[in-house]
């Protein structure tokens, strides 16, 4: 097996090490995006829902920028909200400052009973630009 090749966002990358995982992996010409959530710098979660949603957003397209990327690049996404039924609507209206145009990518909608203090986690793959495609 070759090694993997991983993607840091800038400035993140002790929080990864730290809790032993990769933020992204490019591998076939696809970026595979580990689960982001709103999560400061040292960590934490940002208090208010729609500030933890933006956040995540903020650190998955960070992600998608150190790999060549963006948002129009992404064909599959897994959302996992945390009480779904109350956080929907709130955490919907977010999407839209971040969702672009149509054709839309793929979702999936989960709902979860905890996701370690969050309330929000977004997973993408993304295909990679032809220059960035290599793993």
């Amino acid at each position: 097996m070759s090694a993997r090749d991983v993607v840091f966002p800038a400035g993140r990358q002790a929080l990864y090490e730290k809790n032993h995982y990769s933020p992204a992996i490019r591998s076939n010409g696809f970026l595979f995006v580990s689960g982001q959530v709103g999560s400061r710098p040292d960590g934490s979660p940002e208090a208010d829902l729609k500030g933890q949603v933006r956040l995540a957003f903020d650190n998955l397209n960070a992600i998608l920028s150190a790999a060549g990327c963006t948002f129009k690049d992404v064909v599959d996404v897994t959302v996992f909200i945390v009480d779904p039924e109350s956080n929907f609507e709130t955490i919907w209206e977010v999407f839209g400052e971040h969702w672009g145009e149509a054709p839309y990518p793929t979702l999936t909608g989960v709902g979860v009973t905890w996701l370690y203090g969050f309330q929000f986690e977004i997973k993408v793959i993304a295909k990679l630009p032809e220059a960035n495609a290599a793993g």
